[in-house]
């Protein structure tokens, strides 16, 4: 079988990294449209067997070339090509994997389900980090568990020696951090789907040394699905950012301001979109290369044979120095490309669109994900009533 990721960008690298170290795959193919970026990841992926190619994602013809030779594909670019992929993936019988990002795109992919499994084709969005690991481990909770009272997942990407005044570090496209910010959060309480707004409800969460407190808050996205899978099955369900304390009030007061807004508006002359300048602000004042680690917690109550159960799931990814692959890289697009290497090898047979607490196993995954030394503790335990 071959695989195709298209987009040489953090997260296409991390991607093709991992299924040139642990995969089978005949072929692995990295396009990229942009000279430089191939370049930079020719050289980063030099010791490796993946090829980076020529390709634009907007040029139809060389896309649909591409994806009739590819068995599977998996998207690394930005959220607002997936549904298009999808559409061409089922028409070219093509396996497609993407990282998700925007929920109305995914219900969209959702709907091909019937023509998915007509030609044969497996489409599964959603398949990072935040959704994607955290929705493996929902599905794990509910696995286990015979009443789900609660499940609260808390993940956050971050600098391994923050600076003032953010104490943050941009570990992905500014645009989608803005988004998960101003857009609504969706909260799952006992079979009520409802909206909130993103950056309240912050609360401290304790992580061992030299992390110790840190704030949560809701953020858009995270979640995606999960609140529809589980609505008749998980009691109340909420997702939050993890971040040093303080940033939220910090940011919340810039985006109360005006600076997330789209609308263009004219300043000295030009017009242009508040966004837009927040979004290169940040890239000019926040740092964007160094040290990270992603912070990852998810608390879980509910009854397991008449008795109470906490069903607790722990995280701290660093860095990788020896490969200079960040942590958000490893824990968003290794889980990527575990999932591409379920297809490859027959673990995942079902065909049609499924998110990734819909279709993958959660115990052969977190095998995976140990092979690649990313340690995912658990803890459970009984507790009185």
């Amino acid at each position: 079988m071959n695989v195709v990721i298209l987009g040489a960008g953090m997260m296409g690298r991390a991607i093709a990294y991992d299924l040139s170290k642990f995969s089978n795959f005949d072929e692995i193919l990295l396009g990229e449209k942009d000279s430089k970026t191939r370049a930079s990841t020719r050289r980063f992926l030099q010791e490796t067997r993946v090829k980076v190619i020529p390709l634009d994602a907007e040029r139809t013809s060389d896309l649909k070339n591409r994806l009739q030779k590819g068995d599977v594909i998996i998207s690394a670019l930005p959220y607002r090509y997936n549904y298009r992929l999808a559409q061409r993936a089922i028409q070219t019988k093509t396996h497609f994997i993407d990282l998700g990002g925007n929920n109305t795109i995914v219900e969209n992919e959702r709907r091909l389900f019937s023509q998915a499994k007509k030609n044969d084709v497996t489409i599964i969005p959603d398949s990072g980090l935040a959704p994607g690991l955290v929705s493996i481990i929902t599905r794990d909770i509910v696995d286990h568990l015979d009443i789900v009272n609660s499940v609260r997942l808390r993940v956050g990407g971050l600098p391994t020696h923050p600076k003032p005044p953010l104490n943050y570090q941009i570990v992905f496209s500014p645009y989608g951090l803005i988004n998960e910010y101003v857009e609504d959060a969706l909260i799952l309480d006992h079979g009520r789907i409802i909206q909130k707004k993103s950056m309240t409800e912050v609360e401290t969460l304790q992580f061992p040394k030299p992390f110790e407190t840190m704030e949560a808050f809701l953020t858009s996205g995270g979640c995606s699905t999960l609140p529809y899978t589980y609505r008749h099955t998980v009691d109340y369900l909420d997702y939050k950012t993890i971040r040093y304390p303080g940033h939220c009030e910090k940011i919340k007061a810039i985006l109360d301001l005006g600076f997330a807004d789209e609308k263009k508006m004219n300043c000295a002359g030009q017009v242009i979109a508040p966004r837009d300048v927040l979004a290169s602000m940040l890239i000019k004042n926040v740092p964007t290369t160094g040290e990270d680690v992603v912070l990852l917690k998810v608390m879980s109550q509910g009854i397991k044979q008449g008795k109470k159960r906490v069903r607790e799931f722990l995280l701290i990814d660093y860095y990788d120095k020896k490969n200079n692959i960040t942590a958000m890289m490893r824990t968003t697009g290794y889980p990527v490309a575990i999932t591409a290497q379920m297809i490859e090898n027959g673990t995942i047979q079902e065909r049609g669109v499924f998110c990734p607490e819909e279709i993958i196993p959660p115990t052969v995954f977190f095998k995976e994900l140990k092979k690649r030394g990313i340690n995912l503790s658990l803890s459970d335990r009984s507790v009185s009533s």
